[in-house]
């Protein structure tokens, strides 16, 4: 295997171990779970994730989690070079997004980049609007994007091996999405894998 292959390789590796450490994190918060029949999984109590976050849109426009009060948002933490998971869970959601049609107004997709040293307003701008048209894209400083992965213990990082100063590299990171209520508060977790009709159902019945 080449340079590249051997870094997808351990980079799946430890997106599965990064997916464990982030289930543990909700387990410790001792919060009620349960795993739907397609495979979700689900809190259903409100959970010590989430929270305030400032960043840019892909117009260029300074947001916060206060801009979307009154409606839910579907986050997923990524990078816009991903070469698998990313697009993958993306696509993901603008299926579930499109089987929901009319009832899905209420929810916003956003796409938080975990690279912002590469993901610039242009970049994700570009990246979100091969999903989904309401896609909201988020980047920033990387202070505010740690900050915001921060709330949502995500964890991210170069992929093991990565020399200094490589603008081809990998990123690990946590592989979830967050349903987030009007309120501003975690509703529920989604593991990477959801399939599209599922999600759509438990959409559904979260946010109805």
């Amino acid at each position: 295997m080449n340079r590249r292959q051997i870094l997808i390789f351990a980079s799946g590796i430890v997106a599965c171990v990064v997916v464990a450490w982030a289930l543990v994190a909700v387990i410790k918060e001792r919060r009620p779970t349960r795993t739907s029949p397609g495979g979700a999984v689900l809190i259903t109590a409100a959970a010590d994730i989430g929270g305030p976050f400032t960043l840019t849109d892909h117009t260029g426009k300074t947001v916060s989690d206060k801009d979307f009060r009154g409606r839910h948002l579907l986050i997923y933490f990524g990078y816009t070079f991903c070469p698998d998971v990313c697009p993958t869970e993306l696509q993901t959601v603008a299926q579930a997004m499109e089987i929901l049609g009319d009832k899905g107004k209420g929810v916003v997709p956003v796409f938080i980049t975990v690279d912002p040293a590469r993901d610039t307003v242009a970049v994700v701008k570009d990246y979100v609007a091969a999903f989904h048209p309401r896609m909201v894209g988020l980047t920033g400083s990387a202070e505010q994007v740690k900050a915001a992965a921060k709330e949502y213990k995500v964890y991210s990082r170069k992929a093991p091996g990565t020399k200094e100063g490589a603008e081809d590299y990998l990123v690990d990171h946590t592989s979830l999405l967050y349903l987030v209520g009007g309120d501003g508060k975690v509703k529920a977790l989604f593991k990477g894998g959801t399939r599209p009709e599922t999600l759509a159902k438990e959409l559904a019945r979260l946010t109805g």
